[in-house]
């Protein structure tokens, strides 16, 4: 499922207006019997498939004859699921799931495993600089230089921050793009260069859990190599990170705040929302 949004591209020499197709994110809260299970990010579509599975992977409910009953409990306001119920017979509940689903968490999903959606929306990211559209090829070109790793193995996401003029404070990799941010954020924390840095790079693609660690860590721009969720471009919005994505070359699609880089083209650019 995909959802289309405004976005501005810049081609290495000037700017245009876009729409692109962007890939649906949702926050899927499932309970087993009224218990919270699992919160897993995941595109709207199959739920049912999606928990049948996910119960049957994680062993709790392995009867291969007698489906579950799902029980829808929220949606948005376009209609997309929230929550789910799975009511199962107590007997047939193979082990006391509580506090145990967080496997996931380890690598590639930052929100997959917990049992609660984490309310960060009063957090607003709040600064007065303008990054120029040059420095984000220059930025990537310095974490491809220093991708030793990577070089290596071709295994591991690399994340960097930098200052507003470009300038590399940390690069950190990692098999899992969440944690190669979690690591950048710790490195700054520990030099006392979280307040230096304007600038997040991600290798592969931005989720909604990118943008809120971006948003926790008070960094107002965020570029990545690869495509964003609709989730996260909705939040970059909120917390008043530019989202830049699709960074390859000297190209890169502006999905949120274009104001706050400097286009040439006024500061009047609409702030980029959802249509």
């Amino acid at each position: 499922m995909t959802e289309q949004f405004p976005a501005l591209l810049f081609n290495g020499n000037q700017f245009s207006n876009v729409n692109d197709a962007i890939s649906v994110e949702v926050a899927l809260s499932i309970a087993v019997n009224g218990t919270p299970f699992t919160v897993t990010m995941q595109t709207p579509c199959n739920e049912t498939n999606l928990v049948r599975g996910l119960l049957f992977t994680e062993n709790v409910y392995k009867d291969l004859h007698q489906a579950p009953i799902i029980r829808v409990t929220s949606t948005t306001a376009q209609g997309h699921i929230l929550s789910i119920n799975a009511e199962v017979a107590p007997h047939l509940i193979r082990k006391d799931f509580v506090g145990t689903r967080n496997v996931i968490s380890a690598s590639s999903c930052g929100i997959c495993g917990k049992t609660e959606i984490e309310d960060v929306s009063n957090l607003k990211v709040k600064h007065t600089e303008q990054l120029q559209p040059a420095l984000v090829a220059k930025m990537f070109e310095q974490v491809s230089q220093g991708q030793t790793d990577f070089h290596k193995s071709g295994g591991t996401h690399a994340a960097g921050a930098f200052t507003i003029d470009g300038v590399m404070l940390t690069l950190q990799e990692d098999i899992g793009r969440h944690n190669a941010v979690d690591k950048v954020i710790g490195q700054l924390i520990n030099s006392g260069r979280l307040a230096d840095a304007r600038c997040l790079t991600v290798s592969g693609r931005i989720s909604s859990e990118i943008i809120n660690k971006t948003r926790a860590a008070g960094i107002p721009f965020l570029a990545a190599v690869s495509a964003p969720s609709s989730l996260a471009i909705e939040q970059a919005h909120e917390a008043g990170i530019t989202l830049m994505a699709f960074c390859r070359a000297s190209k890169f699609t502006i999905y949120s705040h274009p104001e706050q880089v400097a286009t040439g083209i006024g500061t009047e650019t609409p702030i980029v929302q959802n249509i």
